[in-house]
């Protein structure tokens, strides 16, 4: 079976690796501090702070076995080599959407990075599936559940 690669951009890549060295060097002692405290109450057969504190360790550790994996598996986007004149991963997009006579802008990210409320959407979106591909002046019509949107691509950056 072939692993999915998680593509990200240098910023998504360095993001995740912040919030590895958090988890591992903050937020593990913090953690480790509130069972210890937990343990002193002491019965652990009723002791919800225990039960608490253990829980949010293993929620902890396995964000951190993700986190590893993901950045095992990426292939960085290297940005110098975005086509300006056509839609990729990492390429900034300004739309015109039809629906709300309005223009948006969306950056192409991987699904590890995607944060459509700041304007980072899936490449695996409909959205982002709809873009890839595409030139400056292309009216792309995007099937959505609601129905069907049509942008026009005004503008493609790095």
């Amino acid at each position: 079976m072939v692993e999915k690669q998680e593509i990200l951009t240098q910023e998504g890549y360095d993001k995740l690796e912040e919030e590895v060295e958090y988890l591992k060097t903050v937020k593990r002692k913090e953690v480790a501090e509130r069972i210890k405290v937990a343990i002193s109450f002491g019965d652990l057969s009723e002791n919800a702070e225990y039960d608490e504190a253990k829980n949010e360790q293993a929620q902890v550790e396995e964000r951190i076995v993700k986190l590893e994996n993901m950045l095992r598996k990426a292939v960085i986007i290297d940005e110098s080599q975005i086509d300006s004149n056509t839609v990729t991963i990492g390429a900034t997009v300004k739309v015109y959407d039809t629906d709300f006579d309005e223009e948006v802008e969306y950056t192409i990210v991987g699904s590890a990075e995607a944060d459509p409320y700041n304007g980072k959407i899936s490449n695996e979106s409909p959205v982002g599936k709809a873009f890839i591909g595409r030139h400056k002046d292309d009216e792309v019509e995007v099937q959505v559940p609601n129905g069907v949107v049509t942008y026009k691509i005004l503008e493609i950056r790095r």
